[in-house]
């Protein structure tokens, strides 16, 4: 079930390896960076859509009319995806919105200290845009 932790580690190893080339090299070390990046996206792309479109091995059978447990598991297939969109989404989305927002909000309070609280609220609601993803995915999990 835990398998993707295994990978972790090396992930991590992956992730140091590259800024160390970075800062040794330079730009074409980024440029190797940034294709092996491109055919990683490539590749989980490539997953995603042999996922949504694979169909449960319990649903070959002889008759015409699908069990109902072979039906289930497609459903529960393509909620949790969907799920996984509203939570990788929503939280891309939040980390946008706060980038711009703490900035601006950072700046205006060099100028003024007392906008502390305004600045708060703004950046406060800038994240509540991962909390509906969640929610979504909660729901989208409720109903597999």
């Amino acid at each position: 079930m835990m398998t993707w932790t295994a990978v972790l580690p090396a992930l991590v190893a992956a992730l140091l390896l590259t800024s160390w080339l970075i800062r040794r090299r330079g730009r074409p070390a980024l440029r190797v960076a940034l294709a092996a990046n491109g055919l990683l996206l490539g590749a989980g792309l490539v997953l995603l859509v042999v996922a949504a479109l694979a169909e449960p091995s319990s649903a070959v059978s002889l008759s015409t009319t699908p069990a109902p447990a072979a039906v289930a598991a497609t459903t529960n297939g393509s909620a949790l995806i969907g799920a996984a969109i509203a939570v990788a989404g929503s939280s891309i989305g939040a980390a946008i919105a706060v980038a711009y927002t703490g900035s601006a909000a950072l700046a205006a309070m060099s100028e003024r200290p007392e906008l502390f609280g305004r600045a708060m609220v703004i950046v406060g609601l800038a994240e509540g845009i991962a909390i509906y993803g969640l929610i979504v995915s909660i729901i989208l999990i409720g109903k597999a």
